[in-house]
C-alpha cells in the first residue's frame, strides 16, 4: 500500500496495490502498521478508530459538508462500491490552507482511501448509480459538536460536478462558511 500526501496537511491518501487475476481481485483496505507509521507524530493511530460507517447514495446526491467541534474528528474513508467526488475543507484556524477546498476521486477501481485529520470539513457527491461510502471514525458521534457549512456556500464555492439530485434538509439548511468561521 502507498501512502500520498497533500497539500493541505495531515491529509493523506492511501492507495492499495490490488492482486488481480481471472477470479477477480484481492485488496489489503486497512493495515495497521501501515497507518500508524503515515500518521507518526499526529494525535490519532490505528487503535484511535471506534467506530465503522458506511453510506449508499444515488448518483448527484450530496453529502456535507460536515465537521466536529472541540478536538474534532479524524476520518478514513473510502468508496468500496461506485464513485464520488470527496471534498474536503480545512477549518483549523491556525493552518496555511485554512478556508480552502480540496477535491479527490475515490472509486472501487483504485480503492484509494483518504485520511482527513481532525479540524476539516468533509462531504462528497456521488458520481454513479449508487456509490457506497465506508468511514472509519476517531470517535463515537456527539451531535452537540456537529458543525455544517451548506454544500453550496458562496464562499467556499465547490464545484460539484454534477447537478445536485438529493440533498438532506439539514445539509440545505446548514450555515455558511462565515458564520461557522466563528465557531472554529
Amino acid at each position: 500500500m502507498r501512502v500520498d500526501t497533500s497539500d493541505i496537511e495531515g491529509v493523506l491518501l492511501f492507495v492499495p496495490e490490488p492482486f488481480r487475476d481471472e477470479r477477480g481481485f484481492f485488496t489489503r483496505t486497512f493495515d495497521t502498521e501501515i497507518f500508524d507509521r503515515a500518521v507518526q507524530g499526529s494525535d490519532v493511530s490505528s487503535s484511535s478508530f471506534t467506530q465503522d460507517s458506511q453510506s449508499r447514495s444515488i448518483r448527484g446526491t450530496i453529502r456535507g459538508m460536515h465537521g466536529r467541534l472541540g478536538r474534532g474528528e479524524a476520518k478514513l474513508v473510502r468508496c468500496a462500491h461506485g464513485a464520488v467526488l470527496d471534498v474536503v475543507v480545512d477549518t483549523r484556524p491556525t493552518s496555511p490552507t485554512f478556508g480552502e477546498v480540496r477535491t479527490f476521486t475515490l472509486d472501487d477501481t483504485a480503492f484509494t482511501h483518504l485520511f482527513i485529520p481532525p479540524g476539516l470539513l468533509h462531504g462528497f457527491q456521488a458520481l454513479t448509480d449508487t456509490a457506497d461510502v465506508c468511514y472509519r471514525i476517531d470517535r463515537p458521534h456527539d451531535p452537540t459538536e456537529d458543525i455544517g457549512v451548506a454544500y453550496d456556500d458562496p464562499t467556499l464555492a465547490i464545484e460539484w460536478p454534477l447537478e445536485p439530485t438529493a440533498v438532506s434538509s439539514r445539509d440545505r439548511n446548514a450555515g455558511t462558511w462565515k458564520d461557522a468561521v466563528q465557531r472554529f
